[in-house]
């Protein structure tokens, strides 16, 4: 027998689906990648601060994104409307603030820590929901939750005996819950009439704004910003983070995000540390032969395997029927 038709409005969530998990390779390829800029840019400038070159990205990807897509507002005319501003600015104090914590809390606890207290808004967007729904999550949403943190557990290699409340561990679930807060804004009712190129524009400017006192804070001097990116490869590695982390991951996420809910989307966003285990296999040497760094290449694992078919299973699972209360007839 074959199957009826699919409704229009089912074949564009699907689509919404898939333009997500394509989103999340995007994301995780700055992961190798920022790590050989990092090494490259310490090479250029060895005095300098890690907070310095922080920052520093952060104004690079976001301002000269934003900047790109600026000549499209003024197409036919077009204006912002206050909602488009305002919705930016709110994805931009969430993310830039996100990504400020989380960073500093890596230099005060272990990487697989960091990993796995960074996807927590698995869990904090189904908290969120329960308080302000008052109602509880399906199972089997439950069940993708923790097919999820388990992963990613299993990812980061997480040992339970060196798990502990510190100012890392702090930092990095402040970061989760701000990454929660950027999640929930791009669904919230309130911005639904606005236009994802629009808001997108503001919020990409305003990271770029955010940044800027620190980057004054802890720049060696005016000189340092050029020298940072004084050579080919520099600006290479920006550039890829620029066109496909910053422009065709976050302009998915801010055009599909609001055609399913917030707790999918967190599930679906899991695939990243997967994809970004993936790319570690080989990406490293193939920046490290043309940078002339030291970078090698992350080794195939159990854990990797074991990890990405545990995500991989949440997230068949969460498209799938199975565990779906039976409709009457």
């Amino acid at each position: 027998m074959s199957a009826g038709p699919v409704s229009p409005a089912a074949a564009i969530r699907t689509k919404a689906v898939l333009m997500l998990i394509l989103a999340t390779p995007c994301w995780a390829l700055s992961f190798p990648v920022m790590k050989a800029l990092a090494l490259e840019q310490q090479r250029l400038l060895p005095d300098a601060g890690t907070w310095f070159f922080t920052a520093l990205g952060v104004m690079v990807r976001f301002g000269v994104a934003g900047l790109l897509l600026l000549p499209l507002l003024f197409r036919a005319g077009e204006k912002l409307s206050r909602r488009e501003v305002e919705q930016g600015i709110v994805l931009a104090a969430f993310g830039g603030g996100g990504i400020l914590f989380q960073m500093d809390g890596l230099a005060y606890t272990s990487a697989s820590t960091s990993a796995f207290l960074t996807q927590g808004y698995t869990v904090f967007i189904p908290l969120w929901l329960v308080l302000t729904l008052r109602r509880w999550p399906s199972r089997k949403i439950c069940l993708s939750v923790l097919l999820v943190l388990a992963g990613v557990a299993v990812l980061a290699g997480l040992d339970p005996r060196s798990l502990r409340l510190g100012r890392g561990e702090t930092e990095t679930l402040i970061a989760s819950l701000l990454f929660t807060g950027q999640i929930l804004t791009l669904e919230h009712q309130r911005y639904t009439a606005n236009r994802p190129m629009q808001f997108s524009i503001v919020m990409f400017l305003a990271m770029a704004m955010f940044s800027a006192p620190l980057l004054w804070a802890t720049a060696p001097d005016a000189a340092a910003c050029l020298r940072a990116y004084s050579s080919p490869q520099a600006c290479g590695f920006m550039a890829a983070l620029i066109i496909v982390s910053t422009l065709l991951g976050y302009l998915l996420m801010n055009r599909w995000q609001r055609l399913v809910s917030a707790t999918e989307a967190g599930l679906i966003y899991c695939i990243e540390p997967v994809c970004a285990s993936v790319f570690a296999l080989f990406l490293p040497a193939w920046f490290s032969g043309w940078a002339g760094i030291n970078y090698p290449n992350e080794q195939l694992t159990v854990r990797l395997l074991v990890g990405g078919a545990l995500v991989t299973a949440a997230n068949v699972l969460l498209q799938s029927r199975w565990l779906e209360p039976k409709q009457r007839k």
